[in-house]
């Protein structure tokens, strides 16, 4: 069978995932002579072009260990396409088909994850679909992948009177009442992403999508089960994300910084959103004097 090459250079090798909106396929850069994944928009998607270039352009400016980066953005039949960084690993989905995680592990993801959207928020930018599908695990940590449909914050859904954009499960109630992407509905799908790595189900019990929707928008989640040696602040945290306000929400970069103490792991945050270090103006200091000074 023939192969389909985009943008004169890009060889789309076999197709390795499919969502309502796109596909995304394996291909090659033949340019650079190196992997990529390829994402192409389903035929019948009235995507403006503009917008879809647009957040690619947002999306690219990323650059964060736990990110997987947007390399290019071309049309192929007047349907747009976005390249990006081939990340080889499972998902975390895959991962939880198999029931929760240790809660060290659990956490540590969730906190590479935050990690990666404080460098995305950042940069005004909103993810719009944290979810076990898109986070790959692979033996240097978590990736964040899919940014290539991401959002800058504020912006409307592309069709209002459509579906809302991202996996419902994980979608903030806000959204449902029309409201746009911001980095408080992103920590709403990283509260429950975690909820469902150290518990193994969503925080809402639903026999449909619909019901789940009116769950999440009306009660409040199940309590997480008891787990050994877990620090509380990891069950506050977790409440936090889910809370119903957008305004109770803990920012990406707190998330990151307590998820990552309570398992004593780095993770690398946008220097810029620190606390500048105060200056300090030597010639007003006291002298020191010798013999002061102990080893």
């Amino acid at each position: 069978m023939a192969t389909r090459t985009l943008g004169g250079r890009y060889q789309l090798v076999r197709r390795i995932g499919r969502g309502g909106m796109s596909e995304v396929w394996r291909g090659h850069d033949e340019v650079l002579d190196r992997p990529v994944a390829v994402k192409v928009m389903a035929p019948g998607q009235e995507i403006p072009i503009d917008l879809v270039r647009a957040e690619a352009r947002s999306a690219a400016r990323l650059a964060h260990p736990n990110v997987a980066g947007v390399h290019d953005f071309g049309t192929s039949a007047e349907q747009p396409y976005i390249v990006m960084e081939l990340v080889e690993g499972r998902t975390l989905g895959e991962h939880l088909a198999a029931g929760p995680l240790d809660w060290r592990i659990a956490t540590r993801i969730c906190a590479e994850v935050a990690a990666g959207l404080a460098a995305a928020h950042a940069e005004h930018v909103v993810h719009r679909d944290i979810k076990p599908g898109n986070i790959m695990l692979t033996p240097s940590g978590a990736k964040v992948l899919d940014f290539g449909i991401a959002a800058a914050v504020g912006s409307a859904d592309p069709d209002p009177d459509g579906p809302v954009m991202g996996t419902p499960a994980y979608v903030a109630p806000e959204r449902f009442a029309g409201s746009p992407a911001t980095p408080a509905t992103d920590m709403f799908a990283l509260g429950t992403l975690l909820y469902q790595c150290l518990s193994g189900r969503l925080p809402w019990a639903a026999a449909t999508p619909t019901q789940l929707v009116e769950a999440a928008c009306s009660n409040d989640p199940d309590p997480l089960p008891e787990i050994d040696g877990m620090p509380p602040e990891v069950i506050d945290l977790c409440s936090r994300c889910l809370a119903k306000e957008p305004g109770e929400r803990p920012t990406a970069l707190v998330a990151a910084l307590l998820l990552g103490e309570a398992v004593d792991a780095r993770v690398y945050v946008p220097m810029r959103d620190l606390a500048p270090i105060p200056t300090v103006d030597w010639a007003d200091q006291p002298t020191a004097k010798a013999g002061r000074h102990r080893a």
